[in-house]
């Protein structure tokens, strides 16, 4: 007798070992025994009905019933998904998992956490199964919520069904990137562009960036949550973020054919744990190289526990494709956020993969030749990709310690210096020998220093931090991040905290602190983990702040990749306008004497 698998439509890669190989590693690497388990359950009819319709979900119920004849064709009335008796059983348990994740983080038992779940659910719209995906799992979790969501999807194909749920709902941010290709991708919509922005009042909360090329790498990554992502969420300002947490943009994947190696998603992880207080729940969706998925949940779940992430290394820039991409959301996005509003590059009209297509048609490509050639690409494509293990992420003995009077009130989790050697220098071999565990001193460090009246708003700091400090210290890859803060700064707890805990997810959480007893609290608190208070939704900055920013990030791209957020005929631009504002101001500085 025939199984049902040999019977029914088999998938070859949304497979059960995705889930077992992923835990497995959380257990290998000691971090499942850091972790709080949240016992599942099933979700309730009302709670699927939140995203989904009455008449799906009646047809869903009958599936474990059917025969293997009706189970054939009720799965191929829908697009790129496999029904099997139990899978009923098994969507209504990724509900439940997810939304007592949901449950847990915003009553306060944990801080955040990951779901491990299958089926995926980004896919699923209201009245469909589609793409792996039966039941959606984080938009029924959204709606559960009722708080202002942000949802970051970082899988390698576009979350259609989240996108449609919310397109209309201005109190849910949906972020995605993924492969398009100019349409030739799945789900191949034309609602998956980067001019899709939402529809209605929720018209701005739907950030579509597209990947019109296969091959990116960590900089394009986080040159898109630099100058895309992060300063609208800190203007949305979130109450809780999900992820839909979707491996297959990992490298190695058999869909997703991009670079990123999986220590880059312990630094977006980093990146997002600074919004709604921290409260994020990552759900699993794709990701389909067992290796790379299970490095990557690791990764993930190891920067929800709190320890630094790893060194970053070979970060330049983004390379023109993403460039194009990124310029276009900008563009698209200017009208509805005020931290857009100084954006001057227009959407591209010609994207340069597009022009590599007509360069081809133009040189006379015969059609042969080309078929051969798209058949060697995908030969390429089939081989085998290889590539490093991320290295051992170790949680120090000792995470923060402080030197201070005895009077001062700290956090008691931090470890007081009492020497006779003078305190910084006491700290510095503290470090090395706690945190540094190499035997090189520490040969680069980024200072920042924050002197009174920088910035003169809230507003404008968080975007010099997310636009310029960021993209400039994640390219120069410090040893030690030293943090000087004056009196008189003008810069509040809030915004002090934010930026402490941003800054950690450079040089392994290496981090020198000089203060005044003022912020003394706040950033020993930041430094142990703890999450920053949110800066609430940001207003516009003030004009003269993003004018100055402006001016020295077009100054300094030249040389730092990751402060471009433009196409290269932008770019060319820019220094052209650049270099004549600054010769009308040479002119009017000889002028004035």
């Amino acid at each position: 007798c025939k199984t049902v698998d040999q019977i029914l439509p088999a998938c070859k890669i949304e497979v059960p070992e995705r889930l077992t190989v992923s835990h497995t590693a959380l257990q290998e690497e000691g971090l499942a025994e850091r972790c709080v388990s949240v016992p599942i359950r099933q979700a309730t009819d009302a709670e699927i009905l939140l995203a989904h319709s009455v008449e799906y979900l009646e047809a869903v119920k009958k599936t474990p019933h059917m025969s293997l004849d009706e189970l054939r064709t009720f799965t191929q009335q829908y697009g790129d998904v496999y029904f099997h008796p139990n899978i009923y059983h098994c969507a209504k348990l990724a509900i439940g998992a997810t939304l007592q994740l949901v449950d847990s983080v915003m009553t306060g038992k944990v801080r955040n956490g990951m779901a491990l779940v299958r089926p995926p659910g980004h896919h699923s719209q209201r009245s469909a199964a589609n793409g792996f995906c039966v039941f959606n799992n984080v938009a029924i979790a959204a709606h559960y919520a009722k708080k202002q969501v942000l949802i970051v999807d970082w899988d390698v194909h576009h979350g259609q069904g989240v996108q449609f749920a919310f397109e209309d709902d201005p109190s849910v941010l949906y972020f995605s990137w993924h492969r398009y290709e100019h349409q030739g991708f799945w789900p191949n919509l034309r609602e998956s562009d980067y001019d899709s922005v939402g529809k209605e009042k929720g018209a701005g909360f739907n950030i579509n960036v597209p990947w019109n090329k296969v091959g990116m790498e960590n900089s394009d990554y986080l040159s898109v949550f630099f100058h895309v992502l992060l300063p609208i969420a800190y203007e949305f300002s979130p109450d809780l973020v999900f992820v839909c947490a979707g491996f297959d943009s990992a490298i190695g994947d058999p869909e997703g054919h991009m670079c990123a190696t999986p220590d880059i998603f312990a630094h977006l992880t980093h990146l997002l744990k600074s919004l709604a207080g921290g409260k994020l729940c990552a759900v699993l969706e794709g990701g389909y190289n067992l290796t790379s998925l299970a490095q990557s949940v690791c990764q993930t779940v190891q920067t929800l526990l709190g320890d630094p992430a790893p060194q970053t290394s070979e970060l330049n820039g983004p390379c023109e494709s993403a460039l194009e991409s990124i310029q276009c959301v900008r563009s698209a996005h200017k009208p509805y956020w005020a931290c857009l509003k100084h954006t001057v590059a227009p959407p591209v009209s010609e994207p340069s993969t597009k022009r590599c297509k007509l360069a081809e048609k133009e040189e006379g490509v015969q059609a042969e030749g080309s078929q051969k050639e798209e058949g060697d690409g995908q030969k390429a494509e089939e081989e085998e990709v290889v590539w490093m293990k991320p290295p051992s992420r170790l949680a120090p003995p000792v995470h923060t310690e402080v030197a201070l009077p005895a009077d001062l009130e700290v956090p008691d989790r931090c470890d007081r210096v009492r020497s006779s050697l003078a305190p910084t220098l006491e700290i510095l071999q503290r470090l090395r020998s706690h945190l540094l565990c190499t035997v090189y001193y520490y040969s680069q460090c980024v200072c920042v220093c924050v002197p009174p009246q920088g910035c003169s708003d809230v507003a404008g700091l968080m975007q010099a931090v997310l636009c310029l400090l960021l993209p400039l210290a994640y390219e120069y890859d410090p040893g030690l991040v030293l943090l000087v803060r004056g009196p008189g700064s003008g810069v509040g707890k809030a915004a002090w905290a934010q930026i402490t805990s941003l800054l950690q997810g450079l040089a392994q959480g290496h981090t020198l602190a000089l203060l005044q007893e003022e912020a003394v609290g706040t950033t020993a608190a930041s430094l142990l983990g703890d999450p920053a208070p949110s800066l609430g939704p940001l207003g516009a900055p003030l004009p003269e702040d993003m004018e100055a920013m402006e001016r020295l990030r077009q100054r300094l791209q030249t040389h730092w990749g990751l402060l471009q957020n433009a196409g290269e005929q932008m770019i060319k631009a820019s220094k052209e306008t650049y270099s004549v504002t600054q010769m009308d101001n040479n002119i009017l500085e000889n002028q004035n004497g």
